[in-house]
């Protein structure tokens, strides 16, 4: 999927706004936002801030997985590495 790309903002190149392949950002912004923070669709977010509060990160995986899937993405994988990040393995449903 292309969109717009951003960093802290969006990204501008030679006065231009950059499109590229979005996926990734995509997932981030779902599993950082939290329900309602998107107008055009509020039953999207998942609030990775939870899984600071919580004793059953599965929890989290689920619903990281549905809003995925909700979005559009086929999710292979979602887990958590031996680091404590997360990792996706998800792509758009073309």
């Amino acid at each position: 999927m292309k969109d717009l790309l951003f960093n802290d903002n969006v990204v501008i190149k030679n006065g231009d706004f950059v499109i590229g392949d979005s996926e990734n950002q995509h997932v981030k912004h779902i599993l950082m936002s939290s329900k309602a923070e998107y107008k055009a669709n509020p039953e999207i977010g998942v609030g990775v801030e939870k899984i600071l509060n919580t004793e059953e990160p599965m929890e989290f995986l689920i619903e990281a997985k549905k809003n995925l899937q909700y979005d559009g993405m086929k999710v292979r994988n979602i887990s958590f590495t031996e680091d404590q990040t997360i990792q996706v393995d998800a792509k758009y449903i073309e």
